[in-house]
């Protein structure tokens, strides 16, 4: 088994929730910007993919320096050893970027790049004609930031929040890997219910049923390492099957997703599905304003419109004074609510017990919580 400087990526304001995820899995991290790092062998690449339900995706770096020129940008990345991870007919296509470095043509940086792996792989391989490149994909990343080059090869192919259950979506879907961040920062345990009053195509209640039952969030999707010569199919043949002996399939779930379109009801459905959670995770058509409950100790979660748009701004105020107006009677339920509306709290009617700072992609949002009565301990 080999030793690898691992680095999974991390959408803003998402860090520390990857680095929990890391540190739960065994592996000591490093958290910086934008990303956790971490060093780990082959079974650790496998598994960050398969269970890491936060991080965008995972990246093997195979070098870092100082780069102020474009020779020194070739010279030192040529001598990596891309032997040892590039086999001879390995399609390596080269992507970049550049903030606030001397080298800022990024499509030159790409450039200097490629040519610089293919001559330290025309040496290796003793080959003075192009490569074809018709085999198993390695993306080289070059990423410069203040003069560093890091360059990566990304492990993971499709970015993380495609877990292979969306068979259809609404106009802004909200991304699984935040949708799993916002189950993973309420209290929610498995064996308390929960609800998303506007689940549209049914991201969050699917995420929380996922992390209720333990089931690893890349276990029905394909890698891109998967194909990689030095990653033994062994490895990935174990780490699935570690995910299947963790995977509580008889935890019993009362999840709840509703929204008041009913054509996104029925995409959430065949999602659910699609996810494996047939009619486990239960959809309706519903009213924020009509929602009421006689169980205790729930936890809901919403991301509902933010009022954006113009026209949208005095339907939205209205929803979350009805919304605070139905939640009101909820003493016992924990509320997490996500949105870009500063002005939340005023029309929800009452003040939040802690906010969270999240990007919604590029949207600033706050998590606004509003902490529920504890259980009572038996």
């Amino acid at each position: 088994m080999g030793k690898y400087q691992i680095i999974a990526t991390a959408a803003m304001g998402l860090e520390a929730l990857v680095a929990k995820e890391v540190r739960s899995l065994g592996y000591e991290c490093e958290v910086e910007n934008g990303r956790v790092t971490y060093t780990g062998d082959e079974t650790a690449i496998a598994r960050s993919n398969l269970w890491l339900r936060t991080a965008d995706r995972i990246k093997i770096k195979v070098g870092e320096f100082k780069a102020f020129t474009f020779d020194e940008l070739f010279e030192k990345t040529k001598a990596i050893p891309w032997e040892q991870f590039l086999p001879e007919d390995a399609e390596f296509p080269v992507i970049g970027k550049s903030v606030k470095s001397k080298l800022f043509s990024v499509s030159d940086c790409q450039a200097i790049v490629k040519k610089a792996v293919v001559e330290r792989l025309k040496k290796h391989y003793k080959r003075n004609t192009w490569f074809e490149e018709n085999g198993a994909l390695y993306r080289i990343e070059v990423a410069l930031l203040k003069d560093v080059a890091t360059i990566t090869i990304d492990a993971s192919g499709s970015g993380l929040h495609k877990r292979g259950y969306r068979i259809d979506q609404g106009e802004a879907p909200l991304k699984e890997t935040l949708a799993a961040a916002l189950v993973m920062l309420t209290n929610w345990q498995a064996d308390r219910p929960f609800i998303d009053p506007f689940c549209g195509s049914g991201t969050i209640p699917i995420e929380a049923a996922l992390i209720g039952q333990n089931i690893a969030p890349g276990f029905n999707r394909e890698f891109v390492s998967e194909a990689w010569k030095w990653m033994p199919e062994k490895v990935w043949d174990d780490a699935r099957m570690e995910a299947e002996d963790l995977a509580k399939y008889d935890q019993s779930l009362d999840i709840t997703g509703s929204d008041i379109d009913h054509r996104m009801v029925r995409i959430a459905e065949g999602n659910s599905v699609e996810a494996g959670f047939g009619d486990l995770i239960k959809f309706k058509q519903m009213q924020v304003r009509d929602i009421s409950t006689t169980k205790e100790y729930g936890v809901i979660v919403g991301n509902p419109p933010y009022g954006e748009r113009l026209g949208d701004k005095k339907a939205v105020e209205l929803m979350y004074k009805e919304m605070g107006q139905a939640f009101s009677k909820l003493e016992t339920w924990s509320i997490y609510i996500m949105t870009s509306n500063e002005e939340f709290e005023q029309f929800y009617g009452k003040p939040a017990t802690k906010k969270r700072k999240l990007f919604n992609g590029f949207i600033r949002t706050d998590l606004y919580q509003f902490w529920g009565k504890r259980p009572p301990r038996y």
